[in-house]
């Protein structure tokens, strides 16, 4: 074969490996296959006094983070809902403070482990060494439903629905249509969880790194949840994934 046709037949295949890649590198990707950014929160040093408060000093130096991504329903009005927070941490606690703007609160199921996802709760989602992956029936991770009475509930080991009482201690102060949650959250590996078993909780320390995320559930009588609303963006169209997967948490850094 003669030089010059070697080198035609070289460019040629190049110009079709070229467009072959380009074309790939121009159609899109199914919304599934690359995870969105990791959102990235710090929580700074310091113990609250638990009283449904936010005058403490490690408050006031801790930034308001906002509570504004749309789960579940459509985009409530500011009178209906707003929402925002702030955390810290100490070696006993993570502690959440989240201020809700809720026009109506309600808690319409009287048993506390039927449906309590419909009642107004907040809800704080806790990966302890930040792996990732899914919880539904395991304790890879913990989404805690706290009720407006205190009440504590997550999905257990065998499906069902079960108080963690201990895991959360809440205080919840309304003046008006404003409510302030102050959370103190311990923190447990859940790998070594045993439920009804003697579990110790973690001991916390700087640099420590948690998957992380915040969601509030809003009712306004409805036989549903009308809104549920979390603080961490999630892709794809089934946004409601937070009590499956822990993949979706933010990422976590006690300073």
């Amino acid at each position: 074969m003669q030089r010059e046709s070697i080198i035609g037949l070289s460019i040629a295949l190049l110009v079709v490996v070229l467009t072959l890649w380009l074309g790939h590198a121009g159609t899109p990707k199914h919304e599934n296959e690359a995870p969105a950014p990791k959102a990235l929160f710090d929580a700074f040093y310091g113990t609250p006094t638990l009283d449904g408060k936010s005058d403490d000093a490690v408050w006031q130096d801790a930034p308001w983070l906002p509570l504004d991504q749309l789960w579940i329903g459509q985009p409530p009005s500011a009178d209906d809902y707003q929402g925002r927070y702030k955390i810290a941490w100490d070696e006993n606690n993570l502690y959440v403070l989240a201020e809700i703007t809720d026009d109506t609160l309600i808690d319409i199921h009287p048993n506390g482990l039927e449906k309590y996802w419909d009642d107004d709760c907040l809800e704080i989602f806790v990966d302890a060494d930040a792996s990732g992956g899914n919880h539904q029936y395991n304790f890879n991770a913990f989404a805690y439903h706290i009720a407006l009475d205190g009440k504590v509930v997550d999905v257990s080991t065998d499906s069902s629905f079960q108080y963690f009482n201990d895991h959360c201690e809440t205080r919840r102060l309304t003046r008006g249509h404003v409510s302030t949650w102050e959370v103190a959250v311990r923190i447990f590996d859940g790998n070594d969880y045993v439920p009804g078993g003697n579990n110790v909780p973690l001991l916390l320390k700087a640099g420590k790194e948690m998957g992380f995320a915040l969601a509030y559930c809003d009712n306004d009588h409805s036989p549903e949840r009308e809104n549920f609303m979390g603080n961490v963006f999630v892709p794809g169209a089934d946004k409601n994934r937070g009590w499956i997967d822990a993949g979706i948490f933010g990422l976590l850094t006690l300073k």
